[in-house]
C-alpha cells in the first residue's frame, strides 16, 4: 500500500488542513473538477447525505478542488455540506494523487481534475482508489466498501 506524503491545504472554516494531523481511523479525499457544476454538486450532496454513516465508521470526509476558499465557502453554504472543502489552487494534492488529466470539453482539450476518490487509513496508506468515477451513486459505492473492511 502506498503512503501519501504529508500536505497542508487551506480549508473552509478559516483553517488549514494537515494530513498528518488527522486522528480519524479513515480519511476520504474526493477530488472534483469545480464547485457549483452539476456532477460536482450531485457528488457533494450524496456525500453530505451519507456523512453521518461515514462518521460512525470513523471516516473523515473531505472534498478537494482547485477552486478558491471563497468559492468553497459559498458552495458549502449553498448546499449545506457537513464536511470541509480544501482549496488546491497550486495543485499540490492534485499532483500527489495524479488526478490532473487532459480532458475533452466542448471539442477542446483542457487540463482538469479527473473525478477521483481515495480512502486512506490512519497511517496515510491508500486502502482503495476510485478514478474517473461517475458522480451519481459514487458515495454509496464508497460507503459500501468502507463497511466491508
Amino acid at each position: 500500500m502506498q503512503t501519501v506524503p504529508d500536505f497542508v491545504l487551506p480549508s473552509t472554516g478559516g483553517k488549514n488542513f494537515q494530513l498528518s494531523a488527522c486522528s480519524e481511523k479513515f480519511i476520504l479525499l474526493y477530488f472534483y473538477p469545480k464547485d457549483n457544476t452539476p456532477g460536482c454538486t450531485t457528488e457533494s450532496q450524496q456525500f453530505r447525505d451519507l456523512h453521518e454513516s461515514f462518521a460512525r465508521l470513523g471516516c473523515l470526509v473531505l472534498g478537494i478542488s482547485r477552486d478558491s476558499i471563497k468559492s468553497h465557502e459559498n458552495f458549502k453554504s449553498k448546499y449545506n455540506l457537513s464536511f470541509d472543502l480544501l482549496s488546491d489552487g497550486e495543485e499540490l494534492a492534485c499532483n500527489l494523487f495524479g488526478v490532473i488529466k487532459q480532458k475533452m470539453m466542448y471539442g477542446k482539450t483542457v487540463r482538469g481534475v479527473e473525478r477521483s476518490t481515495f480512502l486512506l487509513d490512519s497511517e496515510r496508506k491508500i486502502l482503495k482508489e476510485w478514478r474517473g468515477v461517475k458522480a451519481e451513486g459514487h458515495a454509496d459505492e464508497v460507503l459500501n466498501y468502507l463497511k466491508s473492511i
